[in-house]
């Protein structure tokens, strides 16, 4: 680490559990953030702004006007843009250093693998249960960590999903996945800060993996109703009938 990074990144190497070797395995450390709107946003500038040294960033979407209430990776000048063209000069402009390698369209299953493969840590940021599934199937198999966040109207929740740990429970142990349409923001709207309260646990989450301090949220789901301001944890159990763990557990 040079005199510039130790300058940059001086608040978190003055921390006992970081100091300078945590500093390093963030700088080298890789991530794959799926989707970049509410809370892929808050995601990808802190994980910049702390020094993780590689971002992939996947999103087929484009910047809308009703996306800026609440995705503050974008602005105004940012409509019409794709997502992950906007978030990646958002970032580099946060942080040169931090290498953004973008995708302009979901992953298909062989190309999610090749990615999750090469990364640390994966965080699931997008807003549909098939995706959700998908990345809680792969990562699992890869056994990377994945950190799952979501937020609706007043509530979020976040978590994350070691396959690394044995006997840990995955996203499909906790949802079943029964093919119901799910409610989005757009239909039942969501509160704007809501978002970076969730995503930034997510980001702190995947900070704490890459320089392997603390404890993780694996095992335990983290409930926010904003409303009450209010947190409810609630422990998670691998679902012995769960499709998922008995493949990779055999």
């Amino acid at each position: 680490m040079n005199d510039d990074q130790l300058m940059r990144y001086s608040r978190q190497v003055l921390l006992p559990q970081i100091d300078i070797d945590g500093q390093m395995k963030i700088l080298a450390g890789r991530v794959l953030i799926i989707g970049l709107g509410g809370l892929g946003s808050p995601v990808a500038l802190y994980l910049a702004a702390a020094g993780v040294g590689h971002l992939t960033l996947v999103d087929d979407d484009q910047v809308e006007i009703s996306n800026l209430q609440r995705q503050i990776i974008h602005s105004e000048a940012d409509i019409g843009r794709l997502k992950v063209e906007s978030a990646a000069e958002s970032v580099r402009n946060l942080n040169s250093e931090c290498q953004v390698e973008v995708y302009t369209e979901r992953l298909e299953r062989l190309a999610l693998v090749t990615e999750i493969n090469k990364a640390d840590v994966v965080i699931d940021c997008s807003d549909n249960f098939a995706t959700r599934f998908l990345l809680n199937e792969l990562t699992q198999e890869a056994k990377t960590p994945l950190v799952s966040g979501a937020a609706i109207r007043m509530e979020g929740q976040v978590t994350v999903y070691d396959a690394r740990q044995a006997g840990s429970a995955c996203y499909r142990c906790v949802y079943e996945d029964n093919g119901e349409l799910q409610q989005t923001c757009s239909e039942s709207g969501v509160l704007s800060p809501l978002l970076g309260i969730i995503g930034s646990m997510q980001a702190v989450e995947a900070i704490k993996l890459l320089a392997g301090i603390g404890e993780s949220l694996s095992g335990r789901l983290m409930i926010l109703d904003a409303l009450s301001m209010t947190w409810r944890e609630i422990k998670l159990r691998q679902d012995p009938a769960c499709p998922i763990c008995k493949k990779v557990n055999d």
